[in-house]
């Protein structure tokens, strides 16, 4: 994942998300997968702040986003929630999943560049970002 300046945009993780994140990736199941190794990565690079220090609009678990491609023009709306969550149709995307793992800690206005399944490349806005209560 990148920005459309080729290097990653800075993320924000809330300290809930990063410990749920951490004890999650600990798990034999996740922690030696590549998918687990990306999250890992992201979650290396962050800023961390007590949840209810958290600016508004930045992607935490269990937000819903909505963000349009820059490139196609489509419009999006996921959630971002745990693999056990996931429900594609209903627009729950895994954090594990790689654009699950790209968006966790984005803010609106941030973008990235993100190769879809089959190779279709993606710039995707983040446009707005609905939060679960921060308590």
């Amino acid at each position: 994942m990148s920005t459309a300046s080729g290097l990653p945009p800075s993320i924000t993780v809330s300290s809930r998300d990063m410990n749920q994140l951490e004890a999650m990736l600990d798990s034999p199941a996740v922690e030696h997968t590549p998918a687990g190794q990306a999250l890992a990565r992201e979650l290396n690079r962050a800023t961390v702040l007590e949840a209810a220090e958290m600016p508004e609009g930045v992607v935490m678990m269990h937000s819903r986003v909505e963000c349009e491609d820059e490139l196609h023009g489509d419009k999006h709306e996921l959630t971002l929630v745990y693999p056990h969550e996931a429900d594609v149709d209903q627009g729950k995307v895994s954090i594990l999943a790689p654009v699950g793992t790209a968006l966790l800690g984005l803010a609106v206005g941030q973008s990235m560049d993100w190769d879809a399944p089959g190779g279709r490349k993606l710039r995707l806005r983040v446009t707005a970002v609905h939060n679960p209560q921060k308590n």
